[in-house]
């Protein structure tokens, strides 16, 4: 029961968890703000290519 206890007592100071949380958020937030900007990056240059193909003649 003591090693246990010891083992809790550890366990509740030991941050490295809070850390790799953190990291795992920020990187979730990242990749979400990645699609969104590829998506929307790619809808733009798809429309602007499509009109530069129509203002060509004879294509």
């Amino acid at each position: 029961m003591i090693a246990y206890l010891k083992l809790l007592r550890v366990l509740y100071g030991d941050r490295r968890g809070v850390t790799a949380l953190e990291y795992a958020l920020i990187a979730g937030v990242l990749a979400t703000v990645l699609v969104t900007a590829f998506t929307t990056l790619g809808t733009d240059l798809s429309t602007a290519l499509t009109k530069l193909a129509a203002s060509i003649p004879g294509a």
